[in-house]
């Protein structure tokens, strides 16, 4: 059985990781177990951030907020909810889609620059970091940035622990800026649009001037699977607007009124505009209990169903898009077709295809994440050696296939 280390402090975890480095051995961080990867690759110990909870500072004023890296994600939000704000980036919660378990922690949110549908307009899990306390492949203990914008000492420090999976260093408690909830929502669908059509209108709407937060076209392989089945029937592209109650309402009438003439155009209220875009987010249609392959692909925006519309003629897959057509929820009906995949992700001009779910052994044999190029590689490689000089830290992410 893989030994389980579960330091209550950042104290604990220092001397955990210093023991560690001393006897030349692996380190794998656990999180809250949302991602379905609770295996270690072979000969790490596990590293988990269960007993590091706890809001340290919270000051709605400034619109800022300090947390251990193991608290509870519900926590934090529970907390933001309270003053009417939130995370704007809107982390998605993958268990659904990856039939997993376990609590989703706000360090596991930054560890994985878990992001959704509002990515496009207000940034990054990494855009909202603004310091972060960690533990490097020395067990020392590290400050980067601080709780203010303006102290971007370290700032680029904190950015590159955003989305690196573990992999660099034990993520012990971060510092992030929040945002006002919007007073109310609508989106604005528009129906039966084809995907070339549905870019073209997402385009449209983007630039004028009625401050689009979510844009995503729902193929008619997935409408029925989003929000109960009540959107229209045929495929749906759906136009956020957030803001006032007064300039939503005037907003709603321009935009709708400018994306008639390409198709007929309805209208959610704000407790549906709250779920679709949930799901959206989630990749809710595709949590169906199968292992069938699920990737999550980030191209630009008119690029994504060039890429489905390629992938289509040789073999079977289901899609929709988020991010402006930007980001391709894309499940395939049989195997992953990495190398295909990957191939036509080069040919549109580039972009990331990364693996989400698929069969164990499957998952074991396949590159989680595009392969790097040569010079981004030995760029990695030079950022690890400053973090971890020794490799103590590994991640099940990016480490699976050599602990296979």
């Amino acid at each position: 059985m893989t030994p389980i280390h579960e330091p209550l402090s950042e104290e604990a975890a220092a001397r955990l990781v210093q023991v560690a480095a001393l006897s030349r051995s692996s380190l794998a961080i656990r999180g809250g177990g949302t991602r379905g990867l609770n295996a270690a690759p072979d000969g790490a110990d596990i590293l988990s951030t269960r007993g590091l909870t706890g809001i340290v500072a919270y000051n709605p004023a400034e619109m800022t907020m300090t947390a251990r890296a193991g608290t509870p994600l519900e926590v934090v939000e529970a907390a933001l909810t309270e003053n009417r704000q939130m995370l704007a980036f809107e982390p998605c919660d993958l268990r659904g889609a990856l039939g997993s378990s376990g609590i989703p922690t706000i360090g596991g949110v930054f560890a994985t620059n878990a992001s959704g549908p509002r990515r496009f307009v207000a940034g990054a899990a990494r855009d909202s970091l603004l310091g972060v306390r960690f533990v490097n492949g020395k067990g020392e203990v590290v400050k980067a940035g601080g709780r203010v914008m303006k102290n971007v000492t370290g700032l680029d420090l904190a950015k590159v622990l955003a989305g690196s999976h573990g992999s660099l260093a034990l993520m012990t408690e971060v510092t992030f800026r929040v945002l006002p909830v919007p007073e109310t929502a609508v989106t604005i669908v528009v129906s039966n649009l084809n995907d070339a059509e549905a870019v073209a209108a997402m385009a449209t709407a983007m630039s004028m001037s009625v401050e689009v937060s979510g844009a995503a076209h729902l193929p008619e392989s997935v409408r029925g699977r989003f929000a109960g089945g009540v959107l229209p029937d045929g495929a749906a592209t759906v136009l956020r607007l957030e803001g006032l109650a007064a300039s939503v309402a005037v907003r709603a009438e321009k935009l709708a009124a400018a994306m008639a003439s390409f198709g007929s155009v309805a209208r959610l209220d704000a407790d549906l505009t709250a779920r679709l875009w949930r799901e959206i987010r989630d990749a809710a249609p595709y949590a169906d209990g199968t292992p069938r392959p699920l990737w999550r692909v980030s191209v630009a925006p008119t690029a994504g169903h060039q890429l489905v519309a390629a992938l289509r003629l040789e073999t079977g897959v289901d899609a929709y898009y988020d991010w402006q057509g930007g980001l391709v929820w894309l499940r395939m009906e049989a195997d992953p077709e990495a190398a295909l995949l990957r191939r036509y992700v080069k040919a549109i001009g580039g972009g990331h295809a990364t693996l989400l779910r698929a069969r164990p052994e499957v998952m074991a044999a396949t590159e989680t994440f595009e392969p790097q190029a040569d010079a981004v590689a030995a760029l990695s490689a030079r950022v690890k050696a400053s973090f971890d000089p020794a490799g103590l830290y590994v991640s099940p992410l990016i480490d699976r296939k050599q602990g296979a």
